[in-house]
């Protein structure tokens, strides 16, 4: 998997992950699993920045999201 891929699939978890620890969090439920899928979505994307030489700019996160979904679409 490339750094690209990487971090994209870092944010999708990121935000996936963070619905679910507000929803337990409000029930009264410990939020486990929200907290655990951020800490591996930020480490999925810490990696993936120590991969790619330079790393990631604010302004280059929608053109690598696009170019991996665009990859992704035959």
């Amino acid at each position: 998997m490339d750094a690209d891929s990487l971090f994209v699939a870092g944010l999708v978890l990121a935000a996936i992950s963070i619905p679910a620890a507000v929803t337990a969090y409000s029930e009264g439920r410990r939020p486990v699993f929200g907290v655990v899928s951020m800490v591996v979505s930020a480490g999925m994307m810490i990696y993936a920045s120590r991969l790619r030489p330079g790393g990631y700019a604010l302004d280059d996160i929608p053109e690598v999201f696009f170019g991996v979904v665009a990859r992704m679409i035959p």
